[in-house]
């Protein structure tokens, strides 16, 4: 994987997980708490994700 791509990946990999966050503490809580709670457990999961992926060897 170029360097490039794997910059691209991991930038939307932590702008998803800033979103999840983002959407899930200031909009869903107030209709959903549980939901919120997911949300906020997967984007818990993406930034080990991301570096992983930033830092895959070059092939």
């Amino acid at each position: 994987m170029k360097r490039q791509k794997r910059v691209k990946a991991y930038v939307w990999l932590m702008g998803t997980c800033l979103t999840l966050i983002g959407l899930a503490w200031f909009v869903v809580r107030l209709f959903s708490i549980p939901v919120a709670i997911g949300m906020s457990c997967v984007a818990a999961v993406l930034p080990p994700i991301a570096v992983i992926v930033a830092n895959r060897p070059e092939d």
